[in-house]
């Protein structure tokens, strides 16, 4: 649909256009915790807007705009997310619109705010779709078979730490735990020296499935309510001394950060793309027809305490080879059940481009080569107080369709966030 222009000033650059209308948890003022969603430079205010009759045709209570997560409204599933988006997109360019004539009331701009996690999230996974950042890590530690064999055969994961999912900007303390030094006989135990960030984007369950029944391919998008980015960061050091045989433990579960907007599902439709090809072609509960990725632009920054950020990653999500629809599909297979706040990660995101590392691991050839900020510095792994900023967005012919960004800084072992 073609949008007539809104009364509410929205820069063609922001990433919250009348086509994103993403959903997050904000406070202002001394008012709790409660649904917002993102306009341009502001925040509609849901519980405002409700009360003042503005979604009444799509029949929500005004106590689902007034929690302090999503879950509730995301436990009304896609059809409801979208009513409420499409009633916003007409209040929004609607001249003396309830939601126009209350504005001083309803909007608030998103400088003002505090953002909250916006998802009570039950469980984690994280899993390992990119064939770049697969290869590319295989070449460092198996250069004659850098894929597994079981890896083109479905889409590898882990299951990760829901506890220690945190929200943008709080910041990630430099974890504890045990290394093996270079040529050293035993471990010992220190704060990492090997903190490298994972750029991902993630998906929300929506919809609970049913224990023992798997979802199928063509069912799996009705259970996604929205997308977050994702940083899953990640102890080197630790994990070479501990993955092995049952994966990361420690090096992974002391915080993955996520962005503050939840991007629906719908506002995601008209970026869809067709992914790689995928040969040898999956086992047919998983062979996947269709244009099911997406075309996001992805960024990653490091920005040092008293320095300009420096770029060190542009990629996009296109190049994934497991799309979200194959993920969902695989997980449940077993019969495992999926519940509505439950966060599925793409894991890290690399491309073919020559700045497509969505890591360091990968960027400095596992500590080998180090890289270069706009300052003058190197960086091997990151250094306390660097902060990291990633950022992703689609164009659509209605508009860009923005996750804002996700960003924490590292602090010390022994400083407390």
């Amino acid at each position: 649909m073609n949008f007539p222009a809104s009364w509410l000033p929205i820069s063609e650059s922001s990433d919250f256009s009348l086509a994103n209308l993403p959903f997050g948890i904000f406070s202002h003022a001394s008012q709790p915790p409660r649904v917002g969603v993102a306009v341009g430079e502001y925040i509609i205010d849901m519980t405002a807007a409700a009360q003042l009759g503005v979604f009444d045709q799509a029949e929500v209570a005004v106590s689902v705009f007034e929690q302090s997560t999503l879950n509730a409204l995301m436990n009304g599933g896609r059809a409801q997310a979208s009513r409420l988006r499409t009633i916003l997109q007409h209040e929004l360019t609607t001249p003396n619109s309830t939601l126009h004539q209350a504005a001083d009331r309803v909007l608030v701009r998103q400088k003002d705010a505090h953002m909250h996690l916006p998802v009570a999230i039950g469980d984690y996974t994280d899993f390992y779709s990119s064939l770049e950042h697969a290869t590319n890590v295989g070449k460092l530690f198996r250069p004659e078979q850098p894929l597994m064999p079981n890896w083109k055969h479905l889409p590898v994961a882990y299951h990760g730490r829901a506890s220690s999912v945190q929200v943008s900007g709080v910041p990630v303390r430099r974890p504890f735990g045990q290394v093996l030094p270079a040529g050293a006989d035993a471990p010992v135990f220190i704060p990492t020296q090997a903190l490298d960030y994972e750029l991902e984007l993630g998906f929300l369950i929506g919809k609970n499935s049913i224990s023992g029944r798997p979802i199928r391919l063509e069912e799996a998008e009705d259970y996604i309510f929205g997308f977050v980015l994702v940083n899953d960061w990640s102890a080197r050091d630790i994990q070479r001394w501990e993955y092995q045989p049952l994966g990361p433990f420690l090096s992974k579960n002391f915080a993955t950060s996520i962005s503050s907007w939840v991007v629906t599902y719908d506002a995601l439709l008209p970026l869809r793309v067709f992914g790689p090809e995928q040969t040898p072609r999956p086992l047919p509960h998983l062979a996947d027809e269709g244009a099911h990725n997406f075309s996001i632009q992805l960024e990653v920054a490091i920005n040092p305490a008293d320095a300009e950020p420096s770029i060190f990653c542009q990629t996009n999500a296109r190049h994934l080879y497991w799309n979200v629809r194959q993920q969902i599909a695989h997980h449940t297979s077993s019969g495992c059940n999926l519940r509505v706040g439950d966060l599925l990660a793409s894991g890290t995101i690399s491309g073919p481009e020559p700045n497509g590392h969505g890591c360091l691991l990968e960027q400095t050839q596992a500590g080998k080569i180090p890289v270069n900020l706009q300052d003058g510095n190197q960086r091997i792994y990151l250094h306390d107080y660097d902060e990291v900023i990633m950022r992703g967005y689609g164009v659509q012919p209605q508009g860009r369709v923005g996750f804002g960004e996700v960003r924490a800084q590292i602090l010390p072992a022994n400083e407390n966030p």
